[in-house]
């Protein structure tokens, strides 16, 4: 069986799956929903063209396969295969029809603490996972942590591990990654840092998710790092009610060289 072709019906097909509507893009990807021929399984396709990625795109890529194919855990997106043809890498992953965690607080706006620590104790489980294996992601934002429905039961699972490298215990790292509205002060400053770094972004998540604004703004990442640096207590929307445990946790994850505080698991 060719691993790319038409269907019967005229549908494209790659490897066992007919491909369907685009759900996502990307600067050098496009996202396919898909369906098994034989079972019907949904999955999503990530199509890469590898043509249009440079050396550090291309170890990138490679890295991200590498470890999804070695972790599997329910809070983590399952990698179910990898097809290629020539100039494309199709990656199939499990399809999570509720979205992003960014297209939920878009819909729904801030939410109440108990659905914040549903999503958080899913978040640390899976993040428990990563540092058990000695790997770290450095780029948690809601965009990249998918629902598999569009309830208030749906299960949370850590996506798009491009950015994610291992890291040896007491290891650090010093490279520039990730989205600078969830990205930890260290990483910006260029300064080395280490897996605690995830737990920075970890904080911004759960403030947005229960205050439905972001812990820091600026107009541009100098700004937004210099206003984080300034901050010498971290500022709670005034109409917002929270527990002292909710609070007691952002200002504990949302520290500039934290220790390891204990997530909601």
């Amino acid at each position: 069986m060719a691993a790319q072709g038409t269907g019967g019906r005229g549908g494209r097909v790659v490897g066992d799956y007919m491909v369907g509507r685009q759900i996502g893009s990307g600067s050098f990807s496009v996202v396919w929903l898909a369906r098994h021929r034989v079972h019907g399984t949904e999955v999503a396709i990530k199509e890469i063209v590898t043509g249009r990625l440079n050396k550090k795109l291309q170890d990138s890529l490679m890295s991200e396969i590498f470890i999804l194919k070695r972790i599997n855990h329910p809070n983590i997106i399952c990698l179910h295969d990898i097809i290629e043809v020539p100039g494309r890498i199709h990656i199939v992953l499990e399809y999570c029809r509720g979205g992003d965690l960014s297209m939920y607080i878009q819909r729904h706006g801030r939410v109440p603490e108990a659905l914040a620590k549903h999503f958080m104790q899913q978040l640390a489980a899976g993040l428990q996972l990563l540092r058990d294996n000695n790997l770290i992601h450095r780029d948690l934002k809601p965009q990249n942590l998918l629902l598999s429905t569009n309830d208030n039961n749906a299960i949370l699972k850590i996506a798009d591990f491009g950015f994610a490298r291992s890291l040896q215990p007491r290891g650090v790292a010093e490279t520039l990654c990730g989205s600078p509205l969830y990205m930890a002060p260290e990483i910006m400053q260029l300064q080395k840092y280490d897996a605690k770094a995830d737990l920075w972004s970890v904080g911004a998540i759960l403030f947005q998710l229960v205050t439905g604004k972001t812990p820091f703004t600026g107009s541009n990442q100098m700004q937004l790092l210099q206003n984080i640096m300034k901050s010498t207590e971290l500022q709670f929307p005034p109409e917002v009610k929270l527990s002292a445990e909710c609070r007691d946790l952002c200002h504990r994850l949302l520290r500039r060289n934290p220790g390891i505080p204990s997530l909601p698991i």
